[in-house]
Order: C-alpha cells, then structure tokens, then sequence
C-alpha cells in the first residue's frame, strides 16, 4: 500500500467515524470508520518503513568495462570495387 493510499484511508475512516449520522442495520459506521483509520496507519508504517529501507541499501558496484581497440593491418589492401556494367 502506497503512502497516499494509507493517507485516503486515514481521511475516510476519520468522515465516517466522526462526521457522518447514517445507520444502517446491523452496521456501525463508527466502528468502520475506525477500522479503516486504523489500516491506512499500519499502512503508513509499512509505507515509511520501506521507504527508509530502500534508502539505506548500498548499489552495488557498475560492472567493469573492458575497451578493445583494433586496428587495420598495413599490409592489407581491400581489392578494388567493380564496377557494374548496365
């Protein structure tokens, strides 16, 4: 869950506990609304937490290059082109 997505949850749990009057049968919207703030908490913790991981990991060392130079034998001449006759 991405740090944005845990915030949304905080945000809708908090309407529902504490700025909505709606019943429904056999559900109690506080109790929801505590339950999704209660989520997008331990989902911002999560969220935080990888962050400061990945941030801590050392990368890892570029690979070697190797560079290859050649060169053109002196003593070889490339034959003449032909011409094409039309």
């Amino acid at each position: 869950m991405t740090i944005g997505g845990s915030i949304a949850l905080i945000i809708i749990g908090a309407i529902l506990a504490y700025a909505v009057n709606y019943e429904f049968s056999g559900v109690d919207i506080r109790v929801v609304g505590i339950i999704l703030m209660l989520g997008g908490l331990i989902g911002l913790i999560i969220g935080i937490a990888r962050i400061a991981t990945a941030r801590r990991r050392v990368a890892p060392p570029p690979p070697a290059v190797r560079e290859e130079r050649y060169y053109e034998d002196p003593a070889y001449e490339e034959p003449p082109a032909r011409r094409r006759r039309y």
